[in-house]
Formats: C-alpha cells, structure tokens, sequence
C-alpha cells in the first residue's frame, strides 16, 4: 500500500463535499509531476485530503483510491477550464483515479503542526513553495501523520496491519 497527500481548496471540493458524495473522481490536474503521481497509485492506497489556498491550512481527513488510470474527463470539454486542446480520447495526457471517503479527523492538523514534526525531506507540503496538488508520503511519515491525528492502536491496524 501507497500513501499519499492530495489538496483541494475547500470552496471547490471539500472533505465534506467527499463525505456527502462519498466518492468522486479527482479531476482538474494540470501538473505532469502530479499527473505521474496519480499515474502510480493503487486500489486500497489512502490518501490524507488536505484543505489548501485557506484557512486554516491542513489536513482534514482520510480517503482511499478504489479505481485508477481513468482519463480526466475534464480534458475533453471546450467548456472545462481544465480542457487540453492537445488530448485525444484516444491518447489522454491526463489521467486521474477515484477516491472514496473514509473518515474525517476530529480536528484538522494544521500545517504550522505539520511544520513542527516533520521535515521538508519528511513531508513536501511543509516545503516553502511547493504546488504540487498529489504528494508521496512514506509509511513512517503517514503513521505518524495518524498518530498526530490521536488515532487508537485499533485504529492504526485498520491502516496499517497489526505490528504498526
């Protein structure tokens, strides 16, 4: 199992938005790196939702990639501003997946918290600058990131197996 960190500005799609729908695609990429990220990820991998371009800042919850390597519908509409002249149904440049709900946290982990117990090298969000909209995160890094989150042992195993 992966591990990721995906934003979205809460006034365009929100972890409850998510918790309402309880799945929905993640369109609108537009960043090759990010694109690749999304490329990589698997059934099952869990991804923490984190609310950007507000405030607070932070992650606010928990979801899980149930399908991948789907075509960004986006790129194919005129009337998208994610459209992208140059991608043909038949060869799509932007594929995304499908996550589903899986919990919100209590209260969000800031990023001034994130700032304080993880390192740029740790965790790329806390990284002055950094755009990307889809992150890699190491195990370590998502257990801990759990743990801040004031999850139980119990809950842990449900992520990440008995010896967490």
């Amino acid at each position: 199992m992966n591990y990721w960190l995906m934003k979205s500005e809460p006034e365009v799609y929100s972890i409850a938005d998510l918790q309402r729908e309880c799945e929905t695609i993640w369109d609108g990429v537009r960043n090759y790196q990010a694109r690749n990220y999304l490329r990589q990820m698997q059934l099952g991998d869990l991804a923490f939702f984190y609310h950007s371009n507000t405030n607070p800042l932070g992650i606010a919850g928990l979801m899980r990639v149930v399908k991948t390597g789907i075509a960004d519908p986006t790129q194919f509409d005129p009337n998208s501003i994610y459209y992208d002249p140059k991608s043909s149904i038949e060869s799509p440049r932007w594929q995304t997946v499908i996550v589903e709900f899986v919990e919100t946290f209590s209260s969000p982990i800031l990023l001034s918290t994130l700032r304080e117990k993880f390192s740029s090298e740790e965790l790329m969000v806390v990284r002055s600058g950094n755009r990307l909209s889809v992150l890699p995160i190491s195990e370590a890094v998502a257990k801990k990131i759990m743990a801040i989150a004031d999850r139980s042992a119990y809950d842990m195993s449900l992520f990440f197996g008995e010896g967490n």
